[in-house]
């Protein structure tokens, strides 16, 4: 593909989509780790006032992308949010002396990216910024055994035992807006799949994009910065073609659907434990992703957690600093209506 922002001058800015814990993080990390020497600046949106995104994306130590280059927007998703928090944001990056290379955006998992990919063609925005590519990421190995989201099994059966129920899910919809926007499609978690699965997968995934879509598959995040950064479509151009099930709503997009909220914990006995909890909570509850920081009982370093339904990841990620107390908050995200007293039961243990 021909890299336009090269020709126009416009400071191409990339937009990383996908539903909860696809990955959109870790590969985020793998790129600004391995940017060529390229000046990035990050602008972050997370569902949850706990930056747990921005916090492990500052960890990186990588010289061409410092604190000041991470930007993190946790006043609500940034789809609906496009005037108060993005545009400013944009302005500031583009007026800054020395302004970047490349313009990374990480959307929240329950953002629609065409309302963000609109924006850009504000006046204040299209003359200094073009939309390199929207790259969304799908987890091949939750796509693979039915469903995007943990439960999405309980969420198709209701649908089926319903005669009158004849429209998608807010979820299966909001999963098939990412899509239908995306002018990449990454497979994450390719290395959970077999050669076989994968492959149903990439054919299932197509009849949701846009003819000419590449698709690529990642492990760990694992992609050169060449393939993801350089793609030169400039999407706002043509922004107006890419359907989604919410045109009409525009910037008025809620999140009716999904609650939010933060847990205060205490030292848990071992990560091992936390994990355990978490697993139990996802059987309980119809929780989506639970993420955050943790202090475990006997370390002096903190616990970094990130859960996509039953399954849980976690390590240490660094010491915890001078001054720092060894508070843990995780970040739950699921259903409307799930039981937040249970959930802060479970997780505390109770």
């Amino acid at each position: 593909m021909t890299d336009t922002s090269a020709h126009t001058g416009k400071i191409p800015a990339t937009v990383i989509t996908g539903f909860l814990g696809s990955g959109k993080t870790t590969l985020i990390r793998h790129l600004i780790e391995n940017a060529g020497g390229r000046r990035i600046a990050l602008i972050i949106n997370e569902f949850g006032d706990v930056g747990v995104d921005g916090e492990i994306l500052k960890g990186c130590g990588v010289e061409s992308c410092s604190e000041d280059d991470i930007i993190e927007l946790a006043n609500g998703c940034i789809c609906c949010t496009v005037a108060d928090d993005f545009l400013p944001t944009m302005q500031a990056l583009i007026e800054r002396d020395i302004p970047p290379d490349h313009i990374v955006i990480e959307t929240s998992g329950l953002a629609l990216p065409k309302p963000l990919v609109q924006a850009f063609n504000w006046p204040e925005v299209r003359t200094r910024v073009t939309v390199d590519g929207v790259v969304t990421l799908v987890d091949a190995d939750a796509v693979a055994q039915g469903r995007f989201a943990h439960d999405e099994d309980a969420l198709s059966a209701q649908r089926a035992a319903d005669e009158m129920l004849d429209h998608d899910s807010p979820l299966e919809e909001l999963f098939e807006d990412q899509l239908h926007c995306a002018d990449m499609v990454v497979l994450t978690k390719a290395d959970l799949v077999s050669a076989d699965a994968l492959e149903d997968v990439r054919r299932n995934l197509t009849a949701h994009t846009r003819p000419g879509v590449h698709f690529v598959q990642a492990e760990r995040g694992n992609l050169p910065a060449d393939t993801l950064l350089g793609l030169g479509i400039a999407a706002e151009n043509e922004i107006e073609h890419r359907h989604s099930h919410h045109d009409a709503e525009g910037e008025d997009h809620d999140h009716d659907d999904f609650d939010s909220f933060v847990v205060n914990l205490d030292f848990v006995p071992s990560a091992e434990v936390l994990a355990q909890r978490i697993a139990s909570l996802a059987k309980a509850e119809e929780v989506y992703r639970v993420k955050g920081f943790v202090p475990v009982e006997g370390r002096d370093m903190r616990l970094l957690v990130q859960a996509v339904g039953p399954r849980v990841n976690w390590h240490f990620d660094r010491a915890w600093k001078e001054g720092e107390p060894p508070a843990g908050r995780l970040v739950v995200i699921g259903a409307s209506g799930f039981s937040r007293a249970n959930a802060e039961r479970i997780l505390k243990g109770g």
